[in-house]
Protein backbone atom coordinates (compact mmCIF):
# COMPACT_ATOMS: atom_id res chain seq x y z
CA UNK A 1 0.00 0.00 0.00
CA UNK A 2 1.51 3.31 -1.05
CA UNK A 3 2.49 5.81 1.60
CA UNK A 4 2.21 3.39 4.52
CA UNK A 5 4.68 3.50 7.37
CA UNK A 6 7.25 0.71 7.40
CA UNK A 7 6.57 -1.88 10.07
CA UNK A 8 10.16 -3.12 10.23
CA UNK A 9 11.69 -2.95 13.71
CA UNK A 10 13.32 0.37 14.60
CA UNK A 11 15.89 -1.31 16.80
CA UNK A 12 19.52 -0.59 15.97
CA UNK A 13 21.20 -3.25 13.87
CA UNK A 14 22.40 -5.90 16.28
CA UNK A 15 25.83 -7.51 16.27
CA UNK A 16 24.23 -10.78 15.17
CA UNK A 17 22.85 -9.40 11.89
CA UNK A 18 24.95 -10.48 8.97
CA UNK A 19 25.00 -9.73 5.27
CA UNK A 20 24.48 -11.76 2.13
CA UNK A 21 26.34 -10.30 -0.85
CA UNK A 22 24.66 -11.06 -4.16
CA UNK A 23 26.65 -10.97 -7.40
CA UNK A 24 24.86 -11.52 -10.72
CA UNK A 25 27.50 -12.19 -13.37
CA UNK A 26 27.60 -12.81 -17.09
CA UNK A 27 30.92 -13.25 -18.89
CA UNK A 28 32.77 -11.64 -15.99
CA UNK A 29 35.74 -14.01 -15.74
CA UNK A 30 38.19 -11.09 -15.82
CA UNK A 31 36.65 -9.26 -12.84
CA UNK A 32 34.59 -11.67 -10.72
CA UNK A 33 37.52 -12.95 -8.67
CA UNK A 34 38.34 -9.49 -7.31
CA UNK A 35 34.67 -8.84 -6.55
CA UNK A 36 34.25 -12.10 -4.62
CA UNK A 37 37.49 -11.63 -2.70
CA UNK A 38 36.44 -8.15 -1.58
CA UNK A 39 33.10 -9.51 -0.34
CA UNK A 40 34.61 -12.48 1.52
CA UNK A 41 37.12 -10.14 3.17
CA UNK A 42 34.29 -8.45 5.10
CA UNK A 43 33.75 -9.90 8.59
CA UNK A 44 30.03 -9.05 8.61
CA UNK A 45 29.41 -11.02 5.40
CA UNK A 46 28.05 -14.51 6.13
CA UNK A 47 27.10 -15.43 2.56
CA UNK A 48 28.33 -14.57 -0.93
CA UNK A 49 26.02 -15.86 -3.66
CA UNK A 50 27.32 -15.65 -7.22
CA UNK A 51 24.79 -16.38 -9.96
CA UNK A 52 26.60 -17.17 -13.22
CA UNK A 53 23.87 -16.05 -15.60
CA UNK A 54 24.49 -18.16 -18.69
CA UNK A 55 28.10 -17.12 -19.21
CA UNK A 56 30.06 -18.42 -22.19
CA UNK A 57 33.41 -17.86 -20.48
CA UNK A 58 34.92 -19.20 -17.24
CA UNK A 59 33.03 -16.89 -14.87
CA UNK A 60 32.04 -19.67 -12.45
CA UNK A 61 35.55 -21.12 -12.29
CA UNK A 62 37.08 -17.68 -11.76
CA UNK A 63 34.68 -17.11 -8.87
CA UNK A 64 35.67 -20.45 -7.30
CA UNK A 65 39.32 -19.37 -7.35
CA UNK A 66 38.38 -16.62 -4.90
CA UNK A 67 36.93 -19.06 -2.33
CA UNK A 68 38.60 -18.59 1.05
CA UNK A 69 37.52 -21.97 2.45
CA UNK A 70 35.12 -20.53 5.02
CA UNK A 71 32.06 -22.12 3.40
CA UNK A 72 30.45 -18.74 2.74
CA UNK A 73 30.67 -18.86 -1.08
CA UNK A 74 27.76 -20.32 -3.04
CA UNK A 75 27.94 -20.38 -6.86
CA UNK A 76 24.77 -20.97 -8.87
CA UNK A 77 25.21 -21.60 -12.60
CA UNK A 78 22.34 -20.96 -15.01
CA UNK A 79 22.57 -22.67 -18.39
CA UNK A 80 20.53 -19.98 -20.13
CA UNK A 81 20.89 -16.25 -19.52
CA UNK A 82 17.86 -14.96 -17.61
CA UNK A 83 18.91 -11.37 -16.89
CA UNK A 84 20.06 -9.58 -13.75
CA UNK A 85 16.63 -9.43 -12.12
CA UNK A 86 16.03 -13.18 -12.33
CA UNK A 87 19.61 -13.90 -11.24
CA UNK A 88 19.29 -11.68 -8.18
CA UNK A 89 15.92 -13.18 -7.25
CA UNK A 90 17.45 -16.65 -7.36
CA UNK A 91 20.28 -15.48 -5.11
CA UNK A 92 17.80 -13.99 -2.63
CA UNK A 93 15.88 -17.27 -2.59
CA UNK A 94 19.08 -19.27 -2.04
CA UNK A 95 20.28 -17.17 0.90
CA UNK A 96 19.10 -16.44 4.43
CA UNK A 97 21.14 -13.59 5.94
CA UNK A 98 18.91 -10.80 7.29
CA UNK A 99 20.67 -8.11 5.24
CA UNK A 100 21.21 -8.15 1.47
CA UNK A 101 23.90 -6.24 -0.43
CA UNK A 102 24.24 -6.08 -4.21
CA UNK A 103 27.72 -6.10 -5.76
CA UNK A 104 28.21 -5.78 -9.51
CA UNK A 105 30.57 -8.35 -10.98
CA UNK A 106 33.13 -5.76 -12.11
CA UNK A 107 33.04 -3.71 -8.88
CA UNK A 108 34.43 -4.32 -5.38
CA UNK A 109 34.15 -3.32 -1.74
CA UNK A 110 36.82 -1.30 0.01
CA UNK A 111 37.92 -3.07 3.24
CA UNK A 112 35.69 -2.31 6.19
CA UNK A 113 32.75 -1.12 4.13
CA UNK A 114 29.96 -2.30 6.36
CA UNK A 115 30.96 -1.36 9.92
CA UNK A 116 30.22 2.38 9.51
CA UNK A 117 26.98 1.53 7.74
CA UNK A 118 25.64 -0.86 10.34
CA UNK A 119 26.34 1.65 13.09
CA UNK A 120 23.23 3.43 11.75
CA UNK A 121 19.72 2.63 12.96
CA UNK A 122 16.15 3.17 11.74
CA UNK A 123 16.49 2.12 8.11
CA UNK A 124 15.20 -0.40 5.62
CA UNK A 125 17.67 0.54 2.87
CA UNK A 126 21.08 2.00 3.67
CA UNK A 127 23.67 3.15 1.12
CA UNK A 128 27.15 4.62 1.37
CA UNK A 129 29.35 6.72 -0.88
CA UNK A 130 30.79 5.32 -4.12
CA UNK A 131 34.23 5.90 -5.67
CA UNK A 132 34.18 5.77 -9.48
CA UNK A 133 37.34 4.88 -11.39
CA UNK A 134 38.37 3.85 -14.89
CA UNK A 135 40.55 0.96 -13.80
CA UNK A 136 40.81 -1.19 -10.66
CA UNK A 137 44.52 -0.29 -10.48
CA UNK A 138 43.31 3.17 -9.39
CA UNK A 139 41.75 1.60 -6.30
CA UNK A 140 43.95 3.09 -3.64
CA UNK A 141 42.36 3.61 -0.24
CA UNK A 142 39.48 6.06 -0.63
CA UNK A 143 39.41 9.37 1.14
CA UNK A 144 38.04 9.05 4.66
CA UNK A 145 34.78 10.92 5.05
CA UNK A 146 32.81 11.34 8.22
CA UNK A 147 29.93 8.85 8.36
CA UNK A 148 27.27 11.55 8.41
CA UNK A 149 23.86 10.25 7.38
CA UNK A 150 20.71 11.66 5.83
CA UNK A 151 17.42 10.29 4.59
CA UNK A 152 16.37 10.04 0.95
CA UNK A 153 12.70 10.46 0.09
CA UNK A 154 10.91 8.81 -2.79
CA UNK A 155 10.73 12.19 -4.54
CA UNK A 156 14.46 12.90 -4.16
CA UNK A 157 15.36 9.40 -5.33
CA UNK A 158 13.25 9.60 -8.49
CA UNK A 159 14.39 13.15 -9.29
CA UNK A 160 17.98 11.92 -9.09
CA UNK A 161 17.20 9.45 -11.87
CA UNK A 162 15.97 12.08 -14.34
CA UNK A 163 18.85 13.35 -16.44
CA UNK A 164 19.00 16.77 -18.08
CA UNK A 165 21.33 17.57 -20.91
CA UNK A 166 24.26 19.68 -19.76
CA UNK A 167 23.51 19.17 -16.08
CA UNK A 168 24.91 16.58 -13.68
CA UNK A 169 22.39 13.96 -12.68
CA UNK A 170 21.44 13.57 -9.02
CA UNK A 171 22.92 10.07 -9.35
CA UNK A 172 20.78 8.50 -6.64
CA UNK A 173 20.24 5.58 -9.01
CA UNK A 174 23.91 4.60 -8.68
CA UNK A 175 23.66 4.06 -4.92
CA UNK A 176 24.11 0.45 -3.77
CA UNK A 177 22.05 0.09 -0.59
CA UNK A 178 22.04 -2.74 1.89
CA UNK A 179 18.41 -3.93 2.15
CA UNK A 180 16.62 -5.57 5.04
CA UNK A 181 15.29 -8.94 3.94
CA UNK A 182 12.42 -8.58 6.40
CA UNK A 183 11.13 -5.50 4.55
CA UNK A 184 11.21 -7.31 1.21
CA UNK A 185 9.38 -10.27 2.69
CA UNK A 186 6.81 -8.17 4.52
CA UNK A 187 5.83 -6.35 1.32
CA UNK A 188 6.34 -9.20 -1.14
CA UNK A 189 9.02 -7.30 -3.06
CA UNK A 190 11.39 -8.85 -5.59
CA UNK A 191 13.10 -7.69 -8.77
CA UNK A 192 10.83 -7.53 -11.83
CA UNK A 193 12.25 -10.30 -14.02
CA UNK A 194 11.01 -8.67 -17.24
CA UNK A 195 13.45 -5.81 -16.67
CA UNK A 196 17.08 -5.76 -17.81
CA UNK A 197 17.49 -2.00 -17.40
CA UNK A 198 16.57 0.05 -14.34
CA UNK A 199 15.65 -3.01 -12.27
CA UNK A 200 17.26 -1.46 -9.18
CA UNK A 201 15.38 1.82 -9.69
CA UNK A 202 12.08 -0.04 -9.98
CA UNK A 203 12.63 -2.11 -6.83
CA UNK A 204 13.71 0.88 -4.77
CA UNK A 205 10.79 3.05 -5.91
CA UNK A 206 8.31 0.30 -5.07
CA UNK A 207 9.94 -0.08 -1.65
CA UNK A 208 9.87 3.68 -1.01
CA UNK A 209 6.22 3.80 -2.09
CA UNK A 210 5.52 1.25 0.65
CA UNK A 211 7.18 3.34 3.31
CA UNK A 212 10.79 2.13 3.22
CA UNK A 213 13.21 4.29 5.19
CA UNK A 214 16.20 5.00 2.94
CA UNK A 215 19.36 6.46 4.47
CA UNK A 216 22.77 7.24 2.97
CA UNK A 217 26.09 7.95 4.66
CA UNK A 218 29.04 9.87 3.21
CA UNK A 219 31.61 7.22 4.19
CA UNK A 220 32.91 5.49 1.03
CA UNK A 221 33.02 1.69 0.91
CA UNK A 222 32.01 0.80 -2.67
CA UNK A 223 34.37 0.91 -5.65
CA UNK A 224 32.73 1.15 -9.09
CA UNK A 225 34.70 0.58 -12.27
CA UNK A 226 33.25 2.67 -15.11
CA UNK A 227 33.20 0.83 -18.42
CA UNK A 228 31.76 2.20 -21.65
CA UNK A 229 30.81 -1.34 -22.75
CA UNK A 230 28.75 -2.15 -19.67
CA UNK A 231 25.36 -3.81 -20.06
CA UNK A 232 23.59 -0.63 -18.99
CA UNK A 233 25.40 1.29 -21.73
CA UNK A 234 24.18 -1.22 -24.34
CA UNK A 235 20.51 -1.43 -23.44
CA UNK A 236 17.95 -2.34 -26.07
CA UNK A 237 14.97 -0.31 -27.18
CA UNK A 238 12.74 -2.95 -25.57
CA UNK A 239 14.50 -2.39 -22.24
CA UNK A 240 13.48 1.28 -22.27
CA UNK A 241 9.90 0.23 -22.87
CA UNK A 242 9.98 -2.11 -19.88
CA UNK A 243 11.34 0.74 -17.75
CA UNK A 244 8.62 3.29 -18.57
CA UNK A 245 5.98 0.58 -18.24
CA UNK A 246 7.34 -0.16 -14.75
CA UNK A 247 6.66 3.47 -13.86
CA UNK A 248 3.13 3.10 -15.24
CA UNK A 249 2.58 0.08 -13.02
CA UNK A 250 3.63 2.09 -9.96
CA UNK A 251 1.38 4.98 -11.03
CA UNK A 252 -1.59 2.61 -11.19
CA UNK A 253 -1.68 2.51 -7.38
CA UNK A 254 -4.60 4.81 -6.42
CA UNK A 255 -3.06 5.41 -2.98
CA UNK A 256 0.19 6.84 -4.37
CA UNK A 257 0.62 10.38 -2.92
CA UNK A 258 0.22 13.22 -5.41
CA UNK A 259 3.78 14.54 -5.04
CA UNK A 260 5.17 11.07 -5.70
CA UNK A 261 2.79 10.64 -8.62
CA UNK A 262 4.03 13.87 -10.20
CA UNK A 263 7.72 13.01 -10.05
CA UNK A 264 7.23 9.40 -11.21
CA UNK A 265 5.16 10.73 -14.12
CA UNK A 266 8.07 13.01 -15.07
CA UNK A 267 10.46 10.07 -14.95
CA UNK A 268 8.09 7.94 -17.04
CA UNK A 269 7.78 10.68 -19.65
CA UNK A 270 11.56 11.15 -19.71
CA UNK A 271 12.12 7.44 -20.36
CA UNK A 272 9.24 7.28 -22.86
CA UNK A 273 10.84 10.08 -24.89
CA UNK A 274 14.12 8.14 -24.97
CA UNK A 275 12.24 5.02 -26.03
CA UNK A 276 10.45 6.80 -28.89
CA UNK A 277 13.74 8.24 -30.14
CA UNK A 278 15.34 4.80 -30.16
CA UNK A 279 12.26 3.23 -31.77
CA UNK A 280 12.34 5.89 -34.51
CA UNK A 281 15.99 5.11 -35.23
CA UNK A 282 15.24 1.37 -35.28
CA UNK A 283 12.47 1.84 -37.84
CA UNK A 284 14.74 4.04 -39.94
CA UNK A 285 17.57 1.50 -39.86
CA UNK A 286 15.28 -1.40 -40.76
CA UNK A 287 12.87 0.18 -43.23
CA UNK A 288 14.25 3.54 -44.33
CA UNK A 289 13.53 7.21 -43.70
CA UNK A 290 10.01 7.18 -45.15
CA UNK A 291 8.88 4.46 -42.78
CA UNK A 292 10.46 6.32 -39.86
CA UNK A 293 8.59 9.52 -40.74
CA UNK A 294 5.34 7.56 -40.96
CA UNK A 295 6.09 6.01 -37.58
CA UNK A 296 6.61 9.42 -36.04
CA UNK A 297 3.45 10.86 -37.63
CA UNK A 298 1.52 8.24 -35.75
CA UNK A 299 3.02 9.53 -32.49
CA UNK A 300 2.92 13.27 -32.93
CA UNK A 301 2.94 13.92 -29.19
CA UNK A 302 6.53 12.58 -29.13
CA UNK A 303 7.69 14.41 -32.28
CA UNK A 304 9.23 17.36 -30.38
CA UNK A 305 11.24 15.07 -28.09
CA UNK A 306 12.40 12.87 -30.96
CA UNK A 307 13.33 15.89 -33.09
CA UNK A 308 15.31 17.41 -30.22
CA UNK A 309 17.17 14.14 -29.61
CA UNK A 310 18.02 13.85 -33.31
CA UNK A 311 19.32 17.43 -33.32
CA UNK A 312 21.63 16.75 -30.39
CA UNK A 313 22.78 13.47 -31.96
CA UNK A 314 23.87 15.40 -35.04
CA UNK A 315 25.44 18.15 -32.94
CA UNK A 316 27.44 15.60 -30.97
CA UNK A 317 28.53 13.89 -34.19
CA UNK A 318 29.62 17.25 -35.63
CA UNK A 319 31.64 17.98 -32.50
CA UNK A 320 33.07 14.48 -32.45
CA UNK A 321 31.46 13.72 -29.12
CA UNK A 322 29.84 10.31 -29.53
CA UNK A 323 30.34 9.07 -25.97
CA UNK A 324 27.55 9.91 -23.50
CA UNK A 325 28.79 11.77 -20.45
CA UNK A 326 27.43 9.05 -18.15
CA UNK A 327 29.58 6.43 -19.90
CA UNK A 328 32.79 8.46 -19.93
CA UNK A 329 35.40 6.90 -17.68
CA UNK A 330 36.82 9.23 -15.00
CA UNK A 331 40.52 10.07 -15.34
CA UNK A 332 40.88 10.07 -11.55
CA UNK A 333 38.91 8.61 -8.67
CA UNK A 334 35.77 10.65 -8.07
CA UNK A 335 33.08 10.30 -5.44
CA UNK A 336 29.37 10.07 -5.91
CA UNK A 337 28.61 12.18 -2.84
CA UNK A 338 30.41 15.17 -1.36
CA UNK A 339 31.76 14.50 2.10
CA UNK A 340 33.52 16.04 5.06
CA UNK A 341 37.04 14.56 5.36
CA UNK A 342 37.95 13.02 8.68
CA UNK A 343 40.43 15.25 10.50
CA UNK A 344 43.24 13.14 11.95
CA UNK A 345 44.39 13.95 15.47
CA UNK A 346 47.88 15.40 15.45
CA UNK A 347 49.81 15.17 18.71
Amino acid sequence: MAGTTAQTSDAQTSDTETICVIIAAKNAADTIQAAVKSALFENLVSEVVVVDDGSTDDTAQAARLADDGTGRLNIISLKVNQGPSAARNQAIAASSAPLIAILDADDFFFPGRFEPMLAESDWDMLADNIAFMADPSMAEAPERFEARSRSISLIEFVEGNISQRGKPRGETGFLKPVIRRSFLEEHGLRYDEKMRLGEDYDLYVRALARGARYKVIEHCGYGAVVRGNSLSARHRTHDLRMLYEADEAILSDPLLPMAARDVITRHRDHIRARYEHRAFLDVKAQNGGGAAISYLLGRLQFAPAVSTAIFYDKLDAFRGNSTPAAAAAPTAMRYLLPGVPVVEDRL
